[in-house]
């Protein structure tokens, strides 16, 4: 097998490797990109690419991580498996998909039929990852719409859902909390009792199920236009939240207390797998590139 020049190595360099690899023909593969569809250019492919990277695993998560694993400490090892692992793996798995144009399946069914079981398991991951997000959408929305309202229903205590056991104080979240748990959760006193539908954060979720199938019911032609906007807004959205917090009383010090490194941290072992699980977690995008043209030099 003919040796891969590492001076050269690109996606398109590696979708080569792959095809000696899979000893799959030439005409193979863009007649599969033919029958599956392709993005209209490569700067939805970019966009889409963007748009899977910035989502909640990273918007949510990974402040999260880096709070509880010793602030600035944290990028440590991040930036360690970014490089020995995050990045590699995404040039490969978007150096098989490019060559092979097929979905998560067939793709690894190609390189070997034993590695068709990775396929089925990649598959079933994406399937529970969104089923997840799409009920975190729904929460979002119940949010949204609730911001509307002339007081806003976490800002006080004098609601049906309240206990009446609460103290208001300055500052105080406890009024947040129970809008959280007795209101959108709706928590019950156990798994024998099952509740009662919460027909608002029904119609929520039935409306972020909606958005998301008219996004894809063209295939990856709406899909493609639709990331014109769901990659752009949640960039502009960070942005305008960073000015604004930066604008605060206290800002710095904040910005300080929760980026200052703590490097004792790094001796736990769970840090470092937290880092680990994060970058696989964040790098999701070498499904979208299964519509990249075989020749395309990304």
């Amino acid at each position: 097998m003919p040796v891969l020049p590492f001076q050269q190595v690109s996606v398109s360099g590696m979708a080569g490797f792959v095809r000696r690899l899979c000893d799959v023909p030439e005409k193979s593969a863009p007649q599969a990109a033919e029958e599956r569809g392709k993005w209209g250019s490569k700067r939805e492919f970019i966009l889409s690419v963007a748009g899977a990277i910035i989502g909640l695993g990273n918007v949510w998560r990974f402040p999260y991580l880096c709070y509880k694993n010793g602030g600035g400490a944290f990028f440590i090892p991040y930036l360690l498996f970014l490089v020995t692992c995050g990045i590699p793996l995404f040039v490969l798995e978007t150096a098989l998909g490019q060559y092979t144009s097929q979905g998560g399946i067939m793709c690894w069914r190609k390189v070997c039929p034993l590695f068709e079981g990775m396929g089925y398991a990649s598959q079933l991951i994406i399937f529970y990852g969104s089923i997840s997000y799409i009920v975190i959408l729904a929460w979002a929305f119940l949010y949204f719409f609730s911001s509307f309202s002339g007081e806003l229903p976490w800002a006080s205590c004098n609601n049906t859902w309240n206990t009446g056991k609460l103290i208001l104080t300055v500052n105080s979240s406890s009024s947040v909390v129970e809008f959280w748990q007795r209101r959108v959760l709706s928590i019950s006193s156990g798994i024998e009792s099952l509740g009662k539908i919460q027909w608002d954060l029904s119609l929520c979720l039935l409306l972020a199920w909606t958005i998301c199938y008219f996004c894809i019911w063209k295939g990856v032609r709406s899909t493609g236009k639709a990331t014109y906007f769901t990659a752009t807004f949640p960039f502009v959205m960070l942005i305008v939240l960073f000015l604004r917090g930066m604008t605060l009383p206290g800002a710095f010090h904040g910005l300080q207390y929760y980026l200052y490194p703590n490097p004792a941290r790094l001796a736990d072992p769970q840090v470092w797998m937290d880092a680990g699980t994060q970058i696989f977690y964040s790098y999701c995008a070498c499904v979208c590139v299964y519509y990249s043209k075989t020749n395309n030099p990304c």
